[in-house]
């Protein structure tokens, strides 16, 4: 997302934006090749100490209008580095906040942002409106507000692989494997589906901490033959093109890019109405279907009503294709242009 979004940015907006972009780890699926941005790559070591003193090096000689920081902590530790340098920044959030004080360090880096950094900075940028009022009502402090959305990428004809003609109902749910995420809930709606319908497959796409406990409540409970475990890193496509209907069982989210590629494909999704970002993509009830969080039987509902009505739902499928084209990189590379250029101005 980020490379997505700062290359549009470069190549769309390249008169009026110089963007430069501070990798402090190799990721895996770093982007190699050359960028429309500048890339600087200067690997930390995970060490914090040594983040802080690589951010104050690079902005103390690029000399840069803004500063765009990841997520709360991530903004007070470069707020911090970068003391008497002049540097002014944005605060992009990503995540829940209200779910990020796990720890000691957290509640002391929350209460610096509150105290001192939050009224000093140009701006606070978020992927969901009702997100961002959550930072308000949490800090109490109405500081400039910008929602700027995810891009949602589009798919190639070569990314999609053919439906198979077997008489199934493939579910789909793509995301990490790991409690935020309630794929446990998932497996358990799902066991209780396939009671009624044995016609289902579950197909749950993703890697994380959590695949064993979740391969060990699928055996336990006896619908290993039902359930696959799958893995695109990189491209969930395959997965999407070939599946029916998309669960979002999630006990949180920022917003939901999973949501919005099952859009793509034109899925029906059911979603969990969790904070913050199923309830700002699902807005028509053609699109698909918001439940109660962990709520297991609601879930069951959701998901028979949809096999039941899969032919129907079809119908939708190209409004639902449409809907998302609000979400077209190109589209979200200006919102987040004119963002970034109020937020100079101000």
């Amino acid at each position: 997302m980020l490379d997505d979004l700062c290359s549009g940015l470069a190549q769309i907006h390249g008169d009026t934006l110089m963007v430069d972009v501070l990798y402090t780890s190799n990721y895996k699926d770093e982007p190699l090749l050359d960028r429309p941005y500048r890339k600087i790559q200067i690997d930390t070591n995970f060490s914090t100490l040594r983040f802080m003193w690589t951010v104050r090096s690079v902005t103390q000689k690029n000399q840069y209008d803004l500063v765009v920081s990841a997520q709360i902590e991530g903004t007070v530790l470069c707020w911090i580095a970068s003391l008497g340098l002049d540097n002014r920044f944005i605060a992009y959030l990503h995540g829940n906040p209200y779910r990020e004080r796990t720890h000691w360090k957290a509640h002391v880096l929350f209460f610096v942002m509150k105290a001192v950094v939050l009224r000093r900075l140009a701006g606070v940028f978020g992927t969901s409106s009702r997100q961002l009022e959550a930072f308000y009502q949490m800090f109490g402090i109405d500081v400039a507000r910008h929602w700027v959305p995810n891009p949602v990428r589009s798919f190639s004809v070569g990314d999609v692989q053919p439906r198979q003609d077997d008489g199934l109902v493939y579910i789909v749910n793509v995301g990490r494997y790991d409690r935020q995420k309630g794929q446990d809930l998932l497996i358990d709606a799902f066991a209780s589906a396939i009671n009624m319908r044995s016609n289902l497959r579950l197909r749950l796409v993703g890697h994380g901490a959590d695949e064993q406990l979740l391969r060990n409540k699928v055996e336990a409970l006896g619908i290993q033959d039902y359930v696959s475990f799958e893995y695109y890193p990189t491209n969930p496509a395959p997965a999407l093109s070939r599946s029916d209907i998309y669960v979002s069982s999630s006990r949180w989210e920022g917003w939901s890019l999973a949501i919005c590629e099952a859009l793509r494909f034109g899925l029906p999704v059911i979603a969990t109405n969790c904070d913050f970002g199923p309830s700002e993509i699902l807005t028509d009830c053609r699109l698909g279907r918001l439940i109660t969080p962990e709520d297991v039987g609601s879930m069951t509902d959701a998901i028979l009503y949809y096999v039941d009505n899969l032919e129907d739902q079809k119908v939708f499928a190209h409004f639902r294709k449409g809907y998302i084209e609000r979400f077209d990189i190109d589209r979200v590379v200006g919102i987040h242009a004119q963002a970034l250029i109020a937020a100079n101005k101000r």
